[in-house]
């Protein structure tokens, strides 16, 4: 298997942008755009997604899910568990542990009441999507054993919306501990696209004595892999990733270990792609620089 500096890059740079290979799925959407005929911006709705480390013989791996097939948004591709903000992740008696709402907001760009939901949101969704969670009895500790029954419950009463994440932490009286994310990126689906997300990228060491399984009913598969060989899939052709994925893969590949990879202080920009053609085909224009973090660039027009 290629390692990390072997692995061929998916995407071809050029000066302060990188272009990706367009994926068959949004092929329709962007050629509307191109040609004109589709002029209108949906409004990109807030999410976040978290990429769960351990460490390995071989290096980090990180906790990656195929997406099912009949998902609106990337269908059959490799993805972090993730998703988009609820309403009730903005309340304000969420019980927390770590850095407050104020000092997300000054890392994520935001104010206090959208940092708290962006900040929510990562820890329930990867909850929700593969059963691990970054809370713990007090802020030095997290649950280190999530197999009794109850946990399953839990679980399931948030995804039907029957509770809030700030609900469960109250009642089991835990914390939620925002020390434990660490913010990797920022990027914006193009405008060009019919369902849009404002997405922040956050790393989370696996907990010790947790497990995350792969019962989302949003992926057809999930488990742990090295960045590399995820790549080296994509490369391959068994499998395929939207550019933000891609890049948090090539970044989390140069790492040598998951302490090397938290402790690592990344510049984040936003980072918005947008359609363009050449050599006969359609290609996703990402405005980044060598080391896959936002440059700067904006979209023409």
């Amino acid at each position: 298997m290629p390692s990390a500096t072997e692995t061929p890059s998916p995407g071809a740079a050029r000066a302060g942008v990188r272009d990706f290979p367009m994926p068959e799925v949004l092929v329709p959407s962007a050629r509307s755009w191109l040609d004109g005929r589709t002029t209108d911006v949906v409004p990109a709705r807030a999410s976040a997604t978290v990429m769960l480390l351990r460490d390995s013989a071989r290096g980090p791996e990180v906790f990656l899910l195929r997406r099912a097939r009949t998902m609106a948004f990337a269908a059959d591709m490799l993805a972090f568990p993730g998703g988009g903000v609820d309403r009730r992740d903005a309340e304000v008696d969420v019980p927390w542990a770590g850095p407050g709402a104020e000092v997300w907001a000054d890392r994520l760009g935001t104010d206090a009441a959208v940092a708290r939901e962006l900040v929510t949101a990562a820890a329930r969704e990867v909850f929700e999507e593969c059963g691990v969670l970054l809370a713990g009895p007090d802020a030095g500790s997290v649950v280190a054993d999530l197999t009794d029954p109850v946990w399953d419950e839990e679980r399931a009463a948030l995804l039907a919306r029957e509770q809030s994440f700030g609900e469960l932490l109250a009642r089991r009286g835990l914390v939620l501990r925002t020390d434990l994310l660490r913010l990797r990126a920022h990027w914006t689906t193009p405008r060009c696209e019919p369902r849009r997300y404002d997405t922040r990228f956050f790393a989370a060491r696996m907990p010790d004595g947790q497990v995350a399984d792969d019962r989302s009913s949003e992926a057809v598969q999930a488990g742990w892999i090295r960045p590399a060989d995820a790549l080296a899939d994509v490369a391959a052709g068994r499998s395929a990733a939207l550019p933000p994925t891609l890049v948090m893969l090539e970044q989390l590949a140069r790492g040598a270990d998951v302490d090397a990879l938290l402790g690592e202080e990344v510049p984040v920009r936003r980072v918005m792609p947008w359609p363009v053609e050449h050599d006969g085909r359609l290609w996703m224009r990402a405005p980044i620089d060598g080391d896959g973090h936002g440059s700067g660039a904006a979209e023409p027009g």
